[in-house]
């Protein structure tokens, strides 16, 4: 593509952490459309997106952060989308889907609870417990407060308990 023939560092390091952060991106995405050609889409756009915009990068050290933002926001985007079909709808047509965990073992209960969450709670959630992120690097991520993120995963544990029944 000729808009990409001339790299500035920015884009190369964009390049590089697309590179390097390929699968988080994917598991984020796929944990909100439970399909695998969607969340490639969603991560494919995503780094079109950010390696189009690289040049707006302010701070090289806030390129995870900048990006991580990017394919949050993409999910969304996708998800606001009229012609996305409900995970039911999904679960219909390509049958069940299953929520993998970091050990392998499968979690629907899991699954099912967090797609019931509004978008930014799950967003935090995801990245504190499945991509391991500190609550400031989250804040960072969501443009919030970081009393902000801490409310909202204060509440959306308290959610995910009530939900999963366990003791809050």
């Amino acid at each position: 593509m000729y808009i990409f023939s001339h790299k500035n560092k920015s884009q190369e390091l964009i390049e590089q952490l697309i590179l390097d952060k390929y699968n988080q991106y994917y598991r984020i995405a796929y944990s909100y459309v439970h399909n695998e050609a969607d969340a490639c889409d969603i991560v494919q756009n995503g780094a079109y997106r950010a390696l189009r915009s690289s040049h707006t990068l302010k701070k090289t050290e806030y390129a995870q952060t900048w990006l991580y933002r990017i394919m949050l926001n993409e999910c969304f985007r996708f998800l606001r989308q009229p012609q996305h079909l409900s995970y039911e709808s999904l679960q219909d047509e390509m049958g069940n889907e299953p929520f993998y965990t970091e050990d392998g073992s499968v979690n629907l209960d899991l699954q099912r609870a967090l797609d019931a969450l509004p978008e930014q709670d799950k967003a935090v959630i995801l990245l504190r417990y499945f991509e391991d992120m500190k609550l400031e690097e989250i804040a960072g991520i969501l443009e919030e407060n970081l009393s902000t993120v801490k409310s909202r995963l204060y509440r959306s544990m308290k959610k995910l308990r009530s939900v999963l029944g366990e003791e809050a």
